[in-house]
């Protein structure tokens, strides 16, 4: 098959799991705070790797070379996830996804401290368009500030400081190892903030699956998209993935009755605009001839 189609089916089991998350995330919240659901999301990630190493043979390779950078990581990936499932139950589905998807826009605007990459003309130009799409998304005023759209936009940084410590990570450490760390590290994360109020709530019968929805989902979202990108370059897969934000905010009207508000596809459009402007110029940089 070719391998743009395949990148493509990668792509749509990608969608499915971050759409599905999302909505088993709302169901779960009436029950759970977002404490409570990163705790036994994390549960489910621990059974998860755990047993793919042993099925595997990969238990070798869970070290404790950078113990330091794995904690960071880990506690940015938990506040962005905290925030972003705190966010789904404040504002439409289709907004979240949309600011979602500044995160590499702050990649771009982060990278240079953190990883020490050049910040060149052209991705200083792609932040500032993702920029305009947030305002066209938000549309911030006195009178109608959100504090679900901080809440997600705050969530996209987190995501683009976990890319980057991710990036800092795979120079020295497998995928085994990155995620064994993730599950644990946030699982402790998770039962320290969801009992500081010395209240942790048992999820009922019905919340248990979708609790195990949501960390199968997470888990498999990533693996598919990693995929995908070894099937296909960012300039193919990146638009694809662009199309979780139709999908969710026809599910999100379907399902909870949320208006189709164009000024977030049109945001979200110019979003795209600025994240694939940065990754064309980069593709054609790798491309050219030493």
């Amino acid at each position: 098959m070719n391998p743009f189609v395949l990148a493509a089916l990668w792509m749509s089991g990608a969608i499915l799991s971050f759409s599905t998350m999302a909505i088993a995330g709302r169901e779960v919240s009436y029950q759970l705070d977002t404490f409570e659901i990163m705790m036994y999301r994390s549960f489910v990630g621990i059974v998860i790797v755990l047993g793919l190493a042993t099925l595997t043979g990969t238990w070798r390779e869970i070290q404790r070379r950078d113990l330091r950078t794995h904690a960071i990581r880990n506690f940015a990936h938990f506040a962005g996830q905290n925030l972003w499932f705190y966010a789904i139950t404040l504002i439409p589905l289709a907004q979240v996804f949309a600011l979602e998807f500044t995160s590499p826009i702050w990649v771009v605007l982060l990278s240079p401290l953190i990883l020490g990459e050049r910040l060149t003309p052209v991705r200083l130009l792609s932040a500032l368009v993702g920029f305009c799409g947030i305002l066209i998304v938000a549309r911030p005023s006195t009178d109608s500030f959100d504090i679900g759209i901080l809440m997600a936009a705050g969530s996209a940084v987190c995501f683009a400081m976990t890319t980057m410590l991710t990036k800092k990570l795979t120079r020295t450490e497998t995928v085994t190892c990155i995620l064994f760390y993730l599950t644990v590290m946030q699982a402790v994360f998770g039962i320290i903030c969801a009992g500081i109020d010395g209240d942790i709530a048992l999820p009922d019968a019905a919340n248990v699956p979708l609790i195990v929805l949501i960390g199968c989902a997470g888990l498999l979202a990533h693996f598919c998209i990693a995929k995908a990108l070894s099937l296909a370059p960012a300039t193919v897969v990146t638009p694809i993935d662009f199309t979780r934000l139709p999908v969710i905010a026809v599910l999100g009207m379907l399902l909870y009755q949320e208006p189709l508000d164009l000024f977030v596809l049109l945001g979200a459009a110019v979003i795209f605009g600025g994240n694939y402007l940065n990754i064309w110029t980069e593709s054609r940089a790798l491309r050219r001839p030493a």
